[in-house]
C-alpha cells in the first residue's frame, strides 16, 4: 500500500470538496449548532428548582446511574447524557455530506477516469476517500466536545456535571465510537454512491444511518436504553465489526469499469 498516493488522493478531495459552500457549512457551524444546543439547555438548568420528588421520576437506571450526587446534579448529569447523542450524530451526517459531493463532482467532471488510469489500487482509492471524510468529521466533532468541556462550567454546569462529562462513557462515545461511526458512514455512502447515478436517491439512502441513534434517543427516554460503559463497550465491538465489514465490501462491490460506463 503506497501511503504517499493516499495522501495524493486525500490532498484533491479537499482541494476540491471544500469549495462547496455546503460542505464548508457542515463541517464548520453544524458542530457549533449541535455544541450551543447543550449549553444552552445546561445553563436553562440554573434557574430550574429540582427537587428529590422530580428526580425520582426518571428511570431506576439513571437514579442509580447518578450514584450519591443531589438532585440537580442527577438531572443535569441525565440531561448530558440525552445530548451525548449530537456527539455521535456529527461523525455520521459530516462525512456523508463530504463523499456525496465528492463522488457528484466526480460524476460532473468525470474526473475519476484518468485517476482509474493510474497504478492505484481499489483499496488504496476507496482508503483515500473514506480518509478524506472521516478525518475532518473527526476534528470537527473534537473540536465541539472540547469547546461544550470548556464552556460547560461556564454556563452553569455543576462539578459532578463537569466530572460527567470526561467520564469513560463519554470517552468512549467521542473518542472511539465516534470515529468508528464516522468510518461506517463514509464507507456505507461510498457503496451506495458507486451503484447509483443519482446523487439525491444515495444521499437519502445513506441517511438511514441516523435511524439507529434516533432509536438509541427514544430508548433512553423510554428508559429502556441506558447509555454507561457496558453499552459503549458492545456498540463499539458492534461497529468495529461493521466498519471492517464495509471496507471488505466496498472493495468487492467497486468494479471499476461498470463504474465508468454508468457515469458517462
Amino acid at each position: 500500500m503506497d501511503t504517499k498516493r493516499i495522501q495524493t488522493i486525500i490532498d484533491k478531495e479537499w482541494a476540491e470538496v471544500f469549495k462547496n459552500r455546503l460542505v464548508l457549512f457542515t463541517v464548520g457551524f453544524l458542530p457549533l449548532v449541535f455544541t450551543a444546543l447543550p449549553l444552552g439547555i445546561l445553563y436553562g438548568t440554573r434557574s430550574l428548582g429540582v427537587s428529590s420528588s422530580d428526580v425520582s421520576d426518571l428511570p431506576p437506571q439513571i437514579l442509580r446511574a447518578c450514584g450519591a450526587v443531589s438532585p440537580v446534579d442527577c438531572f443535569q448529569i441525565y440531561l448530558m447524557n440525552q445530548m451525548l447523542i449530537l456527539f455521535m450524530l456529527m461523525p455520521l451526517i459530516i462525512p456523508i455530506s463530504i463523499a456525496a459531493y465528492s463522488i457528484v463532482g466526480e460524476k460532473t467532471t468525470h474526473s475519476l477516469e484518468p485517476l482509474l488510469a493510474t497504478p492505484i489500487t481499489t483499496l488504496e482509492l476507496l482508503i483515500a476517500k473514506s480518509l478524506s471524510a472521516v478525518i475532518p468529521a473527526i476534528l470537527a466533532t473534537w473540536g465541539g466536545f472540547l469547546i461544550f468541556a470548556l464552556a460547560s462550567p461556564l454556563v452553569g454546569a455543576s462539578p459532578a456535571a463537569f466530572r460527567a462529562i470526561f467520564s469513560p462513557m463519554w470517552l468512549l462515545a467521542v473518542f472511539v465510537a465516534g470515529p468508528l461511526m464516522a468510518a461506517i458512514a463514509v464507507n456505507f455512502a461510498i457503496i451506495i454512491y458507486s451503484r447509483t447515478s443519482d446523487p439525491r436517491v444515495a444521499e437519502q439512502v445513506a441517511a438511514v444511518l441516523v435511524l439507529p441513534l434516533i432509536a438509541v434517543v427514544f430508548g433512553q427516554i423510554a428508559g429502556v436504553i441506558v447509555l454507561n460503559v457496558q453499552f459503549m463497550l458492545t456498540a463499539i465491538v458492534a461497529l468495529a465489526v461493521l466498519a471492517v465489514g464495509l471496507v471488505y465490501l466496498g472493495v468487492r462491490l467497486f468494479q471499476r469499469e461498470t463504474i465508468l460506463t454508468r457515469w458517462k
